[in-house]
């Protein structure tokens, strides 16, 4: 924990002058999705709230809006902690981002299309597999889907999706072999990029609701082995 608070701090910078429950729930936020609070943390208000100089009251409201958006729990006379999903969440944020992913691609319209971002998180993705930093190409392939649905141009898209992706990233962090898990869908992202760059948003469209299938088949699989091995989800 003293690593981890010691990071918190280093966030205070960030802070500044207008210090708030929003700007707050972004760093924890961020770093939740990096793993540096893994679900079933307990969360100190003590310790988070003197890492980053601000009020209990303010903590308080950040970890509102994080249970509002389903990345914390706050359990009854025990505290507030960073979420467990389960198998059930894991399929539901699958079935979320089936509907709008397909959704954005086949609203795109006619070609040509804006992919500079989408073609910039590919490479992302490309150099962290050439470094072996597979935790880095799971935060790329999750980089890319991002900018994939930024096609739709809607603030209010990217705003849930954002939640979404933070969510989902509590699953990856129960994976122990995060490469399995990511390295396949670098030359699939790289697929689909090709596919829009040609105009041909049907084949985008059809290659990304099966890469969807296939990675949610991975990630329950992971979960049912796990709990089959009676490995706690933690």
């Amino acid at each position: 924990m003293a690593e981890q608070l010691t990071g918190l701090a280093d966030d205070r910078a960030l802070l500044g002058r207008t210090s708030t429950a929003e700007r707050v729930s972004d760093i924890l936020r961020g770093r939740i999705a990096e793993g540096f609070f893994p679900p079933g943390t307990r969360l100190s208000e003590d310790s988070i709230g003197g890492a980053l100089g601000v009020s209990r009251n303010t903590l308080r409201e950040a970890f509102r809006l994080l249970t509002h958006e389903r990345l914390l729990v706050h359990e009854l006379n025990r505290g507030v902690f960073v979420r467990v999903l389960t198998v059930e969440d894991v399929e539901d944020i699958y079935r979320t981002r089936r509907l709008v992913e397909c959704a954005v691609v086949r609203s795109l319209g006619e070609a040509p299309y804006d992919l500079e971002a989408l073609a910039a998180v590919v490479e992302e993705g490309a150099k962290a597999a050439r470094e072996g930093d597979w935790k880095g190409l799971g935060t790329a392939n999750i980089h890319f889907h991002r900018e994939l649905v930024a096609l739709a141009g809607s603030a209010r898209t990217d705003e849930l999706m954002r939640s979404v992706f933070a969510e989902l990233r509590l699953a990856f962090h129960v994976v122990d072999d995060p490469k399995r898990l990511h390295e396949p869908y670098l030359a699939r992202n790289r697929q689909i990029l090709q596919a829009l760059q040609a105009g041909d948003r049907s084949a985008a469209e059809e290659m990304l609701a099966i890469y969807l299938d296939d990675s949610l088949e991975r990630v329950v699989d992971v979960y049912r082995r796990r709990v089959g091995e009676g490995e706690a989800l933690l």
